[in-house]
């Protein structure tokens, strides 16, 4: 709900209040005290009836789904706001003062006047619930933006994890590929080294072949 709105309908519940107050105050004057009275209410009526346009202007500013509410409530302020007209017109006509007295002495003007009370402490409660209803959006609204950001977070240390993990599988592969040449370098070598001991021996063979030949045929000789 408009912030701006709620501050326009607080004033109007309080004006309302005290526009009841000085009616039912005014209908026990006479004279320059009742006109003066009188005066005041009427100048509280026009500062109701502006907040009436500011609500309804706010009202249909916003979004759809929020109007709606808005302007529901608004007709019942509208409705209240006509009711203190008509108890302004009734103590402002002719022989107003005893016509007044008479009407509170009876039940009917007992009634209505008991009805416009619950009427407004209705609208009070109904005002605190759907502020308390507000409060609790957004304060859904911001566990949902922490449970968001927290999830962002999440996915950004699994992302750096699942790099380290990459970086860390590429770095074995690495090591084992070495190890890999370095096993085929030493086989290469054992496989030289094999080679060059029978190179090797072969010779020793042969030269002790050719000395054992040199000898026989100087002994023959």
């Amino acid at each position: 709900m408009s912030q701006v709105f709620e501050g326009y309908e607080r004033q109007y519940c309080v004006l309302s209040a005290n526009l009841s107050k000085k009616i039912t105050s005014a209908t026990l004057l006479n004279g320059e005290q009742k006109k003066q009275k009188v005066s005041e209410i009427k100048g509280g009526l026009e500062d109701a009836e502006a907040l009436i346009r500011k609500m309804d202007l706010e009202a249909r500013s916003l979004p759809p789904s929020v109007k709606a509410t808005l302007l529901a409530k608004l007709r019942e302020y509208k409705t209240d706001l006509n009711n203190l007209k008509t108890e302004v017109k009734r103590i402002t006509s002719s022989n107003a003062n005893q016509a007044a007295r008479d009407e509170l002495l009876e039940s009917g003007m007992a009634d209505t006047m008991m009805a416009s009370a619950d009427q407004r402490g209705r609208l009070l409660v109904s005002t605190e619930r759907l502020n308390q209803s507000s409060d609790r959006v957004r304060e859904s609204r911001r566990t949902m933006l922490e449970t968001e950001e927290l999830g962002v977070s999440i996915l950004h240390d699994l992302h750096q994890q699942r790099q380290s993990l990459l970086h860390t599988h590429n770095t074995l592969h690495g090591v084992d590929d070495n190890v890999s040449r370095s096993k085929k370098i030493l086989t290469n070598m054992s496989r030289r080294m094999s080679r060059n001991k029978w190179i090797i021996g072969s010779i020793i063979a042969v030269l002790v072949i050719a000395i054992i030949l040199i000898l026989y045929f100087k002994l023959i000789h």
